[in-house]
């Protein structure tokens, strides 16, 4: 072939191939089998992060019954117990998000959301076998680093593997998938944190467990393909249009969608951007919504979800039966974002966020003056599906705002502040519930809501129906 010839070759890839090229691709791609199964892939990954993250409040009173850590402390920044926990949990997922989430953006969304999940895995091991109070934060905390990575990188992956008009039904399967692993671990945190099988306390059972199924990952990399979007943002052309070629082969006879009018800004080499450059203008006042956004959402889904054992004992529950009540109410978890599913991309992502605050705050305050078991069980049911409804629309809407060159930097610092929030959430939602009880820490939340409401209902852009980088 004669170098004129190769020249024309190069140049047709470039053309059907570039980043503009392959945005406006992914957007015309009719739905297909094979785009859910990546979806549902990657979503099973996400399974052991959401088992990681949601056994530190089910784990909690088997730490109080072993002695390792107690409810609450004279002190407010006491270092013994659950609140402790659940702030080293928080710290180190706010390390990962905030100082890490650049790793998916330069060494792309496979490698990381791999490595990432083997890491965490790890250290939870490490934890499980600690003895002392110390220990046990040191590792939590470490284990948490790499939740933090994998959510931010799972986020951009599948943002940019789907396209705008099916994006919202994407992320609500997306997190029905991720949180059945809520009931499993709930089930089993009930079944295992009163024993002690074979002289070793149940919650290290629990931990130990959700580390070794995470070994499945390395099954699940050998079907997943790296973002197609990713790889033409850093030059290599050819192996995403073999990525595309796939998605669109898959489609088979569907009708493809019509090509998106929204106009696209042109493609530019990938450039370094730094932390302070998404403080400055087109992408400071995007980044500063979001950080207030996650600042006060956190205490609305984190607040409650890893909280429940400790609030329902606090309700004059036993621990038991606190665990079992826990179970119920886990099973909001998977179904809230299938229900999600069916309206999901009918609305707005920023109205059926202002929705879900109003629906946490009411169901949350009923559950607080509740003690009917089976009225606190469905207000605890309502409040975690109003919970998973806000969570999957701003898991899509804070990772399509902003461009592919930086989507999981810029996700990653804005998701951070959640954690940042989370991590003092634990110390003030166990002095809430020592000085005003159930209903202190619900009134905390509304007040959290409140401003959600404000800042996304006034400030948050429209985003339905617009390709990526549009």
């Amino acid at each position: 072939m004669s170098a004129v010839e190769l020249g024309s070759v190069a140049d047709r890839v470039n053309t059907t191939s570039g980043p503009d090229q392959i945005s406006r691709r992914l957007e015309v791609l009719p739905a297909s089998g094979y785009v859910w199964r990546l979806v549902i892939l990657l979503s099973l990954g996400g399974c052991f992060e959401i088992y990681d993250l949601f056994f530190t409040g089910y784990i909690a009173p088997g730490l109080a019954r072993s002695g390792l850590m107690t409810t609450t402390t004279q002190a407010f920044f006491g270092f013994s117990g659950i609140g402790a926990f659940v702030a080293a949990t928080f710290a180190g997922l706010f390390i990962g998000t905030f100082c890490l989430g650049f790793l998916a953006d330069r060494y792309g969304r496979k490698a990381v959301f791999t490595w990432s999940l083997l890491f965490y895995s790890a250290a939870s091991v490490i934890m499980a076998c600690q003895t002392t109070p110390g220990g046990l934060l040191l590792w939590r905390f470490i284990a948490g680093i790499g939740i933090g990575i994998e959510v931010i990188t799972i986020d951009a992956y599948i943002t940019e593997l789907v396209p705008s008009w099916m994006r919202g039904r994407a992320f609500a399967i997306n997190q029905a998938v991720m949180l059945s692993a809520v009931p499993i671990v709930a089930a089993l945190s009930w079944w295992l944190v009163p024993l002690t099988p074979y002289g070793i306390d149940g919650w290290r059972w629990v931990v130990l467990i959700g580390a070794a199924a995470s070994m499945i990952i390395w099954v699940l990399r050998l079907y997943v393909p790296e973002s197609p979007l990713w790889l033409a943002r850093h030059g290599r052309v050819a192996q995403a249009e073999t990525i595309m070629r796939t998605l669109e082969a898959a489609s088979g006879t569907a009708a493809s969608r019509p090509a998106p009018t929204a106009t696209m800004a042109p493609a530019r080499a990938p450039v370094e951007t730094g932390y302070a450059d998404l403080f400055r203008p087109p992408y400071a006042s995007l980044v500063v919504l979001f950080m207030i956004f996650n600042l006060c959402q956190a205490f609305g889904v984190y607040g409650f979800s890893n909280w429940v054992p400790a609030l329902l004992v606090e309700k004059g529950i036993n621990v038991t039966k606190s665990l079992q009540y826990s179970f119920i109410i886990a099973f909001a978890y998977p179904l809230a974002p299938l229900l999600a599913a069916t309206f999901a991309d009918r609305f707005e992502r920023k109205w059926i966020i202002c929705g879900a605050a109003v629906a946490i705050s009411v169901f949350g305050l009923a559950f607080s003056q509740l003690t009917e078991p089976v009225l606190l069980i469905l207000s605890g049911v309502l409040v975690t599906g109003a919970n998973m409804t806000l969570s999957y629309a701003y898991h899509a809407y804070q990772t399509e705002v902003f461009p592919t060159a930086i989507r999981a930097r810029a996700a990653g610092l804005v998701y951070s502040m959640s954690r940042l929030s989370a991590t003092f959430s634990g110390f003030i939602v166990a002095f809430m519930l020592r000085e005003a009880g159930v209903s202190g820490v619900f009134g905390l939340i509304t007040a959290a809501m409140v401003v959600v409401i404000i800042a996304i209902g006034v400030w948050g852009p429209e985003v339905r129906g617009k390709p990526l980088d549009a």
